[in-house]
């Protein structure tokens, strides 16, 4: 029997070298980060979002990190693909208003696929262009945590998992993040995320997006992320996951948008003012045992800060 993650797999690779379109369905909807947002139909998602960066990347191909899949256990149901990967080559041309460097570039994605039939009737995606910025030498925001190109995981077993169904891995994720929802004001901590029985273990890997960068333990995490995103939006709600799948050691959830919050404190260079901001998030997990060990993040930062008035390319 096929394995539908496999296929799903290949004919990705397939559309982003060849451009050969069979793996995505003539009306797939494409939410994507910004600055394309919502695409219709296959000519859409190829003239607008494929063909530009098959352009302006000479030798364009994938690399992927993880690749996962699932029955969804959200109320949109159905069977899902995730994924995070770079698209790698030579940046020789501009792409939405950014200027080529000229060389190469990893540029990072976390994606979700619904699969039907065989093919992608839904699809969504959130690329680091702030990342792409910073790589070419004009880094957008101010540095917080370590900037890297994301890494495979530690255990190199994360493309197409063959280790169970990722029910225990997905439940436990989901107390994590049930938990996570409700923190001390004063101290900013929730319940049971540390300690010898917490969901994270004592020496767990965050691996974020542009503005926050990558760090290791729970401190780190705090440090590099935690504590100024909680200055910043202390009244923010997460969830809203239209999408939740578990796969052997490895789970991802995905909200479009996740957060809802009100801009209190001061972000990403920019005095707060007050306004109301969503974001959009991609949250891929490995764990080890009853423990969280690694965990890639792509936010759609770009989104995020032309909501709050800045100006990421121009």
């Amino acid at each position: 029997m096929t394995d539908f993650r496999a296929e799903t797999r290949v004919g990705l690779a397939r559309l982003w070298s060849d451009g050969d379109r069979a793996i995505l369905h003539p009306e797939a909807l494409a939410d994507l980060a910004w600055p394309l947002n919502r695409l219709t139909g296959t000519s859409e998602i190829i003239e607008r979002f494929i063909a530009p960066l098959r352009a302006a990347i000479t030798g364009l191909h994938r690399r992927d990190l993880l690749f996962i899949g699932g029955q969804n256990v959200r109320e949109a149901g159905g069977t899902w693909c995730a994924c995070v990967t770079h698209y790698v080559g030579t940046f020789n041309a501009p792409l939405w208003g950014i200027a080529p460097s000229r060389h190469l570039v990893f540029l990072r994605a976390g994606e979700f696929f619904r699969i039907e039939n065989g093919q992608i009737t839904e699809m969504k995606m959130i690329f680091d262009l702030p990342d792409l910025l910073r790589q070419c030498g004009r880094m957008p925001f101010p540095e917080l945590g370590t900037e890297i190109t994301f890494p495979a995981p530690a255990t190199q077993d994360g493309l197409i998992p063959r280790t169970g169904d990722g029910t225990a891995t997905l439940d436990r994720v989901q107390a994590m993040l049930a938990d996570l929802h409700v923190f001390d004001p004063e101290t900013g901590t929730s319940k049971g995320q540390t300690g010898e029985d917490g969901y994270w273990h004592r020496d767990m890997f965050w691996y974020g997006p542009a503005g926050i960068g990558s760090n290791f333990r729970w401190d780190g995490f705090v440090q590099d992320h935690r504590a100024s995103f909680l200055h910043a939006f202390p009244d923010r709600k997460g969830g809203n996951h239209y999408c939740r799948i578990g796969d052997g050691q490895y789970a991802a959830v995905s909200g479009w948008p996740s957060m809802t919050m009100t801009w209190q404190g001061d972000y990403l260079g920019l005095k707060a003012d007050g306004r109301a901001l969503t974001l959009r998030v991609m949250d891929f997990y490995r764990l080890s045992g009853n423990q969280i060990m690694e965990n890639w993040v792509t936010l759609d930062y770009g989104d995020l800060y032309a909501q709050m008035g800045g100006t990421l390319i121009g």
